[in-house]
């Protein structure tokens, strides 16, 4: 028996790097993560109606941003279909690199991407001399805290916020770069 009859097609996943060119996709997978994610805790006109607007006006500007020189934006790819994408910001004066968003897709979750996108957030933010990462994430976003407490991320803070025109409490999150 050949032992091709048993191999299976592993899907390939890449990370590419983002262009201005990609700010709409990155706006629709945002948008998209957003609405999953969020649904109960924003409300849903919020989610539906001004997420899609808002976040393409964003990556607009962000990317354009980006492209000057201040971060980088990384895109998910599984079998070349975009499955989300981390956004990363330079190092601030305290060295620390900001990862101002990481999403995937719905229906992508648990294909390595999160977890591929935030390894290539500490190599980035190490060669740029970072010596930690941080990140916000919605204190009712279990799932993302239980992804990031996993990976070795720490608690370091609890703030207010506001978004969909509701308080909501925001928890920043590090991680060392040793």
């Amino acid at each position: 028996m050949s032992t091709s009859k048993h191999m299976q097609n592993i899907p390939a996943l890449r990370l590419r790097k983002a262009t201005p060119a990609d700010a709409a996709l990155v706006a629709r997978m945002h948008a998209q993560s957003w609405a999953a994610a969020y649904r109960g805790i924003l409300p849903d006109t919020y989610l539906d109606d001004e997420v899609p607007r808002e976040r393409a006006a964003h990556w607009a500007r962000r990317m354009d941003e980006i492209d000057a020189g201040d971060g980088l934006v990384l895109i998910a790819e599984l079998d070349a279909a975009p499955i989300g994408f981390v956004c990363l910001a330079n190092p601030d004066a305290n060295g620390s690199a900001l990862v101002d968003n990481l999403h995937a897709l719905p229906g992508s979750r648990g294909a390595g991407a999160g977890s591929a996108m935030l390894a290539a957030a500490q190599a980035w933010a190490r060669e740029r001399g970072a010596r930690q990462l941080h990140l916000s994430v919605l204190e009712a976003n279990r799932p993302a805290i239980g992804f990031y407490e996993s990976r070795g991320w720490r608690f370091a803070a609890r703030e207010n916020d506001r978004m969909g025109g509701i308080d909501v409490i925001s928890l920043v999150y590090t991680f060392a770069l040793d």
